[in-house]
């Protein structure tokens, strides 16, 4: 199950996140030293329920179907209208639930909302050369590998390479 983040999901998503620093860390941008506060999470909500309003950005909580505990997020960012028509795929996974097919379904569950709903043209995603996880999902979704970014993003505090993928609007969708 896929939906906004609210106030009410603080606790289960600081829980979860603690719980799966150390396997995050790797992947993501530096922590803040309060990130697992609540007053972060309430600015981290409206920015999400800001870029909603402003069809920027739609942020998502993947919930567990069978007992609705949270199990990891999903951004839909950099939405870009005009002649471009595209936005940026984030995500991450609880580590507890990993390689158990939950963001396979959820990436595939927000395929048709990116060109369907939001009449978008283009779904982008990048990751580390060194996550055969994140590689693995993104080709199994149906993610063609475009090329290498050098130095495309900050994570954990250092800037590293990312391999560029994308899927189309007129891609075979799996």
């Amino acid at each position: 199950m896929l939906r906004t983040p609210q106030m009410s999901d603080f606790p289960a998503w600081a829980e979860l996140r603690a719980a799966s620093r150390e396997f995050l860390t790797p992947w993501e941008p530096l922590w803040a030293s309060d990130e697992l506060s609540r007053a972060s999470f309430r600015r981290r909500v409206r920015h999400y329920l800001r870029d909603l309003r402003e069809d920027v950005g739609y942020a998502l909580f993947i919930f567990a179907a069978s007992n609705r505990a949270m199990v990891g997020g999903l951004t839909l960012c950099n939405v870009r209208r005009g002649v471009t028509q595209s936005c940026t795929l984030g995500y991450w996974i609880g580590a507890k639930y990993a390689q158990q097919g939950y963001m396979t379904a959820a990436i595939r569950a927000v395929i048709p909302f990116v060109f369907d709903s939001l009449e978008l043209h283009r779904l982008e995603a990048a990751c580390l050369p060194s996550n055969a996880a994140s590689i693995k999902l993104l080709e199994k979704t149906g993610f063609k590998r475009e090329g290498l970014a050098r130095r495309y993003l900050r994570i954990n505090g250092v800037w590293q390479d990312h391999l560029l993928y994308a899927l189309l609007d007129t891609d075979t969708r799996r």
